[in-house]
């Protein structure tokens, strides 16, 4: 199975999740601007969308999109989220909102042409996302409930850049979450081999 990331990407999330489901990969590095792999390929001919992350399975088959590499992590593995019951969908939730409502916030500190009017008005949006997260984490040890999730994966992608891209100052039990995950062996594997660490 081959992973087509860029470093400190989305795809990281299916980076992590990877090592931690114990799942063997192949990462394949994605020249975002130029639309081409490593060695040379066409990226588009692997993922039209032209982004990252996407994983090519053993049989050819591709995927793209976190939401539904990290849901095929986890039932691949039967680890990093619930079977079965409302625990599993606590977790697709979760994911989800991290997806749709903190990921997508962070858009104009990639665009170099947005706006610092943009760019405030998207730091103002996260204080209020993460907001959020902080009540969810004082409930639970992680963000859909008491185990490491998916979710978690993905949750360790925005807040990295929020401290370390944006400068934002997480609300304490995020902060504690943030380096509690930082210091996973997953997360320490997976940013070693994106060479950021």
């Amino acid at each position: 199975m081959k992973l087509y990331y860029a470093p400190a990407t989305c795809a990281m999330a299916d980076h992590i999740a990877l090592i931690e489901a114990g799942i063997a990969y192949e990462l394949v590095r994605v020249d975002l601007k130029a639309k081409t792999t490593e060695d040379g390929a066409d990226y588009l001919a692997v993922n039209p969308k032209g982004y990252v992350p996407a994983i090519a399975l053993d049989d050819g088959t591709v995927l793209t999109e976190n939401l539904a590499i990290l849901n095929w992590i986890a039932d691949t593995s039967g680890t990093l989220m619930p079977a079965d019951g409302i625990g599993r969908y606590r977790v697709i939730e979760a994911t989800a909102y991290v997806s749709g409502e903190l990921h997508k916030n962070f858009k104009p500190y990639f665009n170099p042409a947005a706006s610092e009017l943009e760019r405030d008005e998207a730091r103002a949006m996260l204080t209020k996302r993460f907001a959020l997260v902080e009540e969810m984490l004082t409930r639970d040890a992680y963000l859909a409930g008491p185990d490491f999730t998916v979710a978690d994966c993905y949750l360790f992608v925005t807040m990295n850049w929020a401290v370390n891209k944006v400068g934002m100052d997480l609300p304490p039990q995020t902060m504690a979450h943030f380096t509690r995950l930082g210091a996973r062996a997953s997360v320490q594997q997976a940013m070693r081999e994106e060479g950021l660490a």
